[in-house]
């Protein structure tokens, strides 16, 4: 049985409800370092208007809590609590969120994460990343159940760019990460926004890595008759488990899975070294 042991404002950075809170351009290392004593995250190399840097060792990894990537079988168990811990926590505090990308299809497959994935995507709407952004920015929640008896601690950390949706900022295409603080593996959270100006009309979807999504049915005029067609790609979501957990998925999911990895991504059951074996 989960059990939310606390919610802690990390060390006094941030405190809830303050509007001023995304205001501050970055959580550096001195403020959040657990266990490291050297910053490994790539900020002395990045552009100063990214906000998220990655380890220099690995681009799936925050330098500032990892300065070493972790054998295969321990990613796996890290990755699985990762994105437990990230649903049950967002369920706990009523953020609808859902899983996107690789993330997905590793659902569509077999429920779990891709045996060869070393990151997490989901999404949030962007009202959500809003209320995340004033309310729970910077918080670690430390978990201990049964499948984590050491106990572990997860970090929310908003990019304050969350604000502006313009894809020309592709340096911040990244709105959020869930840390796990041990081991540096994150999960990107990214926010779907409306987009009442694009050339496809005002019921669209878009998020600032440049996918889109349809948020409507409409009809047309068919050959001697009127049909419906349907365009509804992320809502209403649909419930389901993912990694043993209570999650959420794009209405359309297969539709979008097709859209952005081929029709052949939910057929094919190999993928480079791994095998049909680790499929159902």
């Amino acid at each position: 049985m989960r059990s939310l042991l606390s919610c802690l404002l990390l060390f006094g950075i941030l405190t809830a409800a303050h509007s001023a809170s995304i205001d501050r351009r970055d959580a550096d290392f001195q403020s959040v370092q657990t266990k490291l004593t050297k910053d490994m995250s790539g900020r002395g190399g990045d552009p100063p208007e990214k906000y998220f840097h990655e380890s220099i060792f690995d681009p799936h990894y925050d330098g500032r809590f990892a300065d070493h990537t972790i054998p295969y079988a321990e990613r796996k168990r890290v990755l699985s609590n990762l994105i437990t811990s990230y649903l049950a926590t967002f369920a706990d505090i009523g953020v609808e969120t859902w899983l996107m990308h690789g993330s997905l299809l590793g659902w569509w497959w077999n429920k779990k994460i891709l045996p060869w994935d070393t990151d997490i995507d989901v999404q949030v709407s962007e009202e959500s990343m809003a209320f995340l952004a004033h309310y729970y920015n910077m918080s670690v929640y430390h978990y201990q159940t049964p499948r984590i008896p050491e106990g572990r601690d997860y970090m929310l950390e908003i990019n304050p760019q969350y604000v502006n949706g313009d894809k020309s900022d592709n340096l911040n295409v990244i709105d959020a990460r869930w840390i796990d603080t041990d081991s540096g593996l994150f999960i990107d959270i990214t926010a779907v926004r409306k987009s009442p100006h694009h050339p496809a009309g005002p019921d669209v979807l878009t998020c600032k890595d440049g996918h889109e999504f349809r948020v409507c049915f409409s009809e047309f005029v068919g050959w001697m008759k009127l049909m419906a067609k349907q365009e509804r790609h992320i809502f209403p979501l649909r419930d389901t488990y993912f990694e043993g957990q209570a999650a959420k998925i794009p209405y359309a999911y297969a539709e979008v899975l097709s859209a952005e990895y081929g029709k052949a991504s939910l057929q094919q059951t190999f993928y480079a070294e791994y095998a049909s074996s680790l499929f159902p």
